[in-house]
């Protein structure tokens, strides 16, 4: 018995529309998910470099670091006052939820300043090599 002929171009198509259709089932069934997650805790450079003899490119590296950092910090707030609106559903449980998320963004900010300081310390330095 012969076998069926498929064009092969067919065939490509039909396999991309079936990718598709189960990417977009997928991103669908994902949503509550995402909407539900908690926020991520930013995580900080995991380390400065040493202004005394870092290159150039090592400092320039960093300070694109501490930019996503910063940037990452920004987006935890957000994230939090977002969640802050999906879990709250009374006055009291309110308070204790804006009062947790509080605490969580001034430990964030506190990190990322604490931090920062340090990296400009080594600018500072690394600058001051001429």
């Amino acid at each position: 018995m012969a076998e069926p002929i498929i064009d092969p171009a067919l065939e490509k198509k039909a396999m991309t529309l079936t990718k598709t259709r189960f990417l977009a089932i997928l991103a669908v069934a994902a949503l509550p998910l995402s909407a539900q997650a908690d926020c991520v805790y930013p995580k900080a450079p995991a380390s400065i470099p040493d202004g005394k003899t870092a290159s150039e490119a090592e400092m320039i590296s960093a300070m694109s670091a501490f930019k996503a950092y910063d940037a990452d910090v920004k987006a935890f707030g957000a994230c939090l006052d977002e969640e802050t609106k999906q879990k709250a559903t009374g006055t009291a449980q309110l308070m204790q939820i804006k009062t947790m998320q509080s605490k969580k963004l001034n430990a964030a900010v506190e990190e990322l300043q604490s931090k920062a300081r340090e990296f400009n310390e080594q600018v500072r330095v690394f600058k001051a090599r001429g």
